[in-house]
């Protein structure tokens, strides 16, 4: 039996959602604790915040979820910008700030996100990477009050959430929008989960569809809910008239596609099951109400069919609202930057889209990458972008230009792309004759799209200021755009220590308690390994069933990226009717090679592994 280890304390530059109180693992005494290390520009970390849910309202009287922020991108640092993200993403427990990660390190975190439970004594008791892990933690939670109330070192009670005070605007975290044909624009109002129809002067509404409140009900504007809805896309006008609604709505949260017919406000939900997709890449067309998603983020209407940004699996799909099926379009559910064929091509969260004007062309704000990318004649391109962690404000010729987490593109009439540069609080313009990126405007509050109005004028969603402006005139002219050179960053984890030569990857799985792997449907496991650059492995990258590999690793590549894909098919053990579960975990591993480095890496998929 391993010792136990004792819950490294809580320190950071502020907390939130306390009232002002900085917490000490003594404050938690005799409490249940779930550590979550998340960043808000992480998909898979909102998800983890959704699966927390239930969990905190279930053990609310013996559970504490305590939120360590430790971020990725620099704008994630700024504080004002943490509080906004609580309070955008439904934080309904206290969070930490932890700007320089230093509760990373010491929780040993290698992963965003990752949860740590500590128990009511104070020591932690199991570790885990990735999402998907909310029945893991029930089954823990409940063994640990069986526990605790028989030593009697459980105490109930309230928990030390204490919530801000309730905001006042027209509009909280609009997320993406879209302009009427007649005037006037559809505007997803995300932390407020409704679709509010504007006025032509951005500011007034007209009305609201979907009651203000979070749920996944069908029926009149007045009556339907949404969770965190963000795309939007208008159906042209007679796909409309046979599928019977007008407007699609990417229902981000429960991971759905609503139609929206706009004369009546009637909402009815068209694509997903409400459940988040966790299965296998397949290149088949499923019934649109069959099939899972994943946090579909933005929409657009490109080869006569809706092109949906699947941010939580890294891939764009396809739904047609004719023959009512849905498939996969592009990307493999890697997470990284690699070009090339739809079906080969790799992307990271994209967040939005934007067809040109001819529509031979579809623009793709990749935000995890910081890239603009774009698919063309079957083929998965970059334009301006350089991986998971370059970012910066940069100008000049695409090879050299940076962004920071865009979430937004406009294709403009002459053929140049407009890019809402959100954690820069810019908008950025790029020319693809001129392969040429400049700044058009700057000072923003973390704008997510951009759209153009019938009458050529350019709006801005200023998703964290909670309003709709006005691009100023003349900012596309030549002499309206700067140059700017500022900053370049790199997101720096430690890298892990590796031999040169032969080593051995290790990925680790446990099945959750009362679970067991299960192979009715063929290998229970499979493992796919690549590298950025792809010349760091001799041998190894490919896909298998085995959850260990051999890699051979080139002595001559001294650092670089190690992208691992694990998953594991498991089901209830010893019960009738036993229920599925499929464990799947990304992982981007930078790596220093050296000489006298460790020959074997250990990863661990389903990471209930006692502390």
């Amino acid at each position: 039996m391993s010792a136990r280890v004792r819950a490294p304390e809580l320190r950071g530059r502020a907390w939130l959602n306390t009232g002002g109180k900085h917490l000490r693992l003594a404050d938690l005494r005799g409490r249940c604790t779930i550590l979550d290390f998340w960043t808000f520009c992480c998909i898979n970390c909102l998800h983890v915040l959704d699966e927390l849910r239930p969990l905190e309202e279930k053990y609310a009287d013996v559970l504490v979820v305590i939120g360590v922020h430790s971020p990725k991108f620099e704008h994630e640092k700024d504080p004002d910008a943490l509080a906004a993200a609580v309070e955008r993403y439904g934080v309904h427990h206290p969070v930490l700030d932890d700007p320089e990660l230093d509760m990373w390190q010491q929780y040993a975190a290698r992963a965003w996100p990752t949860l740590a439970v500590v128990d009511p004594e104070g020591y932690v008791v199991a570790t885990m990477a990735g999402e998907g892990h909310a029945e893991g933690l029930a089954r823990l939670i409940d063994d640990l009050i069986a526990t605790h109330e028989a030593k009697g070192t459980l105490r109930r009670g309230d928990g030390p959430y204490v919530p801000p005070a309730e905001p006042r605007t027209t509009l909280r975290f609009p997320g993406k929008a879209v302009a009427l044909p007649d005037g006037g624009l559809l505007v997803s109002d995300s932390a407020r989960h409704r679709v509010v129809e504007l006025a032509d002067d951005g500011e007034t509404v007209v009305r609201a569809i979907g009651t203000g409140s979070r749920g996944r009900g069908d029926g009149p504007a007045g009556a339907a809910t949404f969770s965190e809805p963000q795309g939007l896309c208008l159906l042209p006008e007679h796909v409309a008239e046979v599928a019977g609604y007008d407007l699609v709505v990417a229902d981000t949260v429960n991971h759905l596609l609503r139609g929206v017919r706009l004369a009546s406000g009637e909402v009815v939900t068209v694509a997903g099951t409400g459940r988040q997709w966790r299965s296998t890449v397949d290149d088949h067309a499923h019934d649109a109400l069959s099939i899972d998603l994943s946090s579909p983020w933005d929409l657009a209407w490109y080869d006569d069919r809706i092109v949906i940004a699947m941010a939580g699996i890294h891939q764009l799909w396809w739904f047609d609202p004719i023959k009512r099926t849905v498939g996969m379009y592009a990307g493999t559910t890697v997470e990284a930057l690699r070009d090339g064929p739809l079906d080969e091509a790799w992307l990271a969260q994209p967040s939005g889209l934007s067809v040109s004007a001819d529509g031979t062309r579809l623009w793709i704000a990749d935000s995890e990458t910081s890239a603009v990318r774009y698919v063309e004649n079957g083929v998965l391109g970059t334009a301006v972008g350089q991986g998971l962690f370059d970012f910066g404000h940069v100008d000049g010729p695409a090879a050299q230009a940076l962004f920071q987490h865009p979430l937004g593109v406009c294709a403009l009439p002459d053929g140049s792309v407009l890019i809402a540069d959100t954690y820069n609080g810019a908008v950025r313009r790029y020319d693809p004759a001129a392969d040429w990126v400049s700044t058009v405007a700057t000072g923003l509050g973390e704008p997510s799209d951009l759209v153009l109005t019938p009458d050529g004028a350019v709006l801005v969603v200023e998703s964290s200021a909670h309003r709709i402006t006005l691009l100023a005139p003349g900012a596309l002219s030549a002499a309206g755009a700067d140059t700017v050179d500022g900053p370049r960053h790199r997101a720096e984890r430690k890298p892990t220590d590796l031999a040169a030569g032969e080593v051995v990857l290790d990925v680790v799985f446990t099945p959750a308690p009362g679970q067991k792997l299960d192979e009715t449907y063929g290998p229970s496991t499979r493992l796919v390994v690549s590298a950025s650059p792809p010349e760091l492995l001799v041998e190894g990258a490919g896909t298998g069933t085995e959850l260990s590999r051999r890699l051979v690793v080139d002595g001559s590549v001294t650092d670089g990226v190690l992208q691992v894909t694990a998953q594991a098919a498991t089901c209830d053990a010893d019960v009738e009717h036993a229920a599925c579960h499929l464990t799947r975990q990304d992982w981007g591993v930078p790596l220093r090679v050296v000489a006298d480095g460790p020959t074997r890496l250990p990863l661990v998929l389903r990471g209930m592994d006692a502390g």
